[in-house]
């Protein structure tokens, strides 16, 4: 495992959010960032249908999109949301393990710009998406 990995998993895992929505890191490149959530009742949006709620989804995607700046080759020391829009197209399916791909593709000497996608078990049909931009502190 990567260096730039393991200290990756090691910053989610001690965001409390992180760890209370199961959230896992499962690849970390230059720029880019995979992280899954696992289903689980205590985060039901809607009792009635099982569907997860909205707010655990952005979550996985702010944080996926943070570890993407913070992967980038530019090498920012730290990194926070200034924006993030996220358009919800379909609800997750219920029983299914969330993934969210995020992709820094341009970093400035102050901010960074990122997409991401998400998806449940289905990889052809989309969550949701989002374009953010986040601070770049400690640029090289």
């Amino acid at each position: 495992m990567s260096d730039k990995l393991k200290l990756a998993r090691q910053f989610i895992q001690a965001l409390p959010h992180s760890m209370a929505l199961g959230m896992e890191l499962q690849e970390l490149g230059d720029g880019s960032a995979v992280i899954t959530m696992p289903y689980d009742d205590k985060l039901i949006g809607d009792p009635q249908t099982g569907v997860i709620s909205g707010g655990a989804v952005s979550a996985l995607m702010d944080t996926c999109c943070g570890a993407a700046v913070m992967s980038h080759p530019s090498n920012p020391a730290a990194t926070a949301t200034m924006d993030l829009r996220i358009e919800y197209l379909r609800a997750a399916t219920p029983g299914q393990t969330i993934i969210t791909r995020a992709t820094c593709y341009h970093v400035t000497r102050s901010v960074a710009f990122v997409r991401a996608t998400t998806t449940d078990e289905d990889a052809d049909n989309l969550v949701a998406t989002a374009t953010g931009t986040f601070t770049v502190e400690g640029h090289t």
